[in-house]
């Protein structure tokens, strides 16, 4: 008889050996914009761009946390990372990582703590919402006030000011067209396709709607369980 822990896939042999608002409805029932009551009934839009991840595919390389801090700072620096892998060695798989990643929210926490309005919706670039250098002051109302630990919105030590985010629609340091109509540095640089770019707006209660399965047969006969909901591959 075959020992089952002998044949479980785990990540290292596998990289070894391979508040009230009232929401607007647009056609065909796509959610189009958010309107917050306690702000004057400013309209925010919907992001056009999400990013869902596989947390039992990830293998826990970090390739897309060093991937993020370069094209966006220009250096290989984990702290600087917008994507967050976090690793517990004493947990057993899968529960020993997982990937917290900008949930671009519907409801953004964020955008309404800043008392500075640095914290945007961006028009230009799909209505990514986006931390704006110049009005930041660093207060970290945003990172405080992000509800899905750790904070989305990332404290850059250097500069002391936030960061999140922005599915790389101002990413200096890579020749490449970010954004929701382009390229996302975490999506292209992942050897296991543990994340995907989508422009459907996720679940937003919860984590399901953003931590899906993005495995396919292929994983499925190395021994990774198939999941029911998405498969894409």
């Amino acid at each position: 008889m075959d020992d089952p822990e002998k044949n479980r896939v785990t990540r290292r042999r596998f990289l070894k050996v391979s508040k009230d608002v009232l929401i607007g409805i647009g056609a065909g029932g796509t959610l189009t914009h958010i309107v917050w009551a306690k702000k004057g009934l400013a309209a925010i839009p919907a992001s056009e761009g999400y990013l869902l991840v596989d947390i039992k595919k990830c293998q826990g390389c970090v390739s897309c946390m060093l991937a993020c801090s370069l094209v966006h700072e220009g250096a290989v620096n984990l702290s600087l990372s917008r994507i967050q892998i976090l690793q517990n060695p004493f947990r057993g798989w899968p529960d020993d990582l997982t990937i917290e990643q900008c949930r671009q929210c519907v409801e953004p926490a964020c955008v309404e703590a800043c008392p500075e309005d640095a914290l945007t919706v961006d028009p230009e670039h799909g209505n990514v919402r986006r931390v704006c250098k110049s009005k930041c002051i660093g207060c970290m109302s945003c990172v405080e006030a992000c509800p899905f630990p750790p904070g989305r919105a990332i404290w850059n030590f250097q500069e002391d000011r936030a960061q999140k985010c922005d599915l790389c629609s101002d990413a200096p340091f890579w020749e490449e067209n970010g954004g929701p109509e382009g390229k996302q540095a975490c999506v292209e640089v992942c050897p296991v396709g543990a994340i995907k770019f989508v422009k459907e707006i996720p679940q937003q209660k919860g984590d399901d709607g953003y931590k899906v399965n993005l495995r396919g047969p292929v994983w499925r006969s190395l021994g990774y369980p198939a999941d029911r909901g998405r498969d894409p591959e």
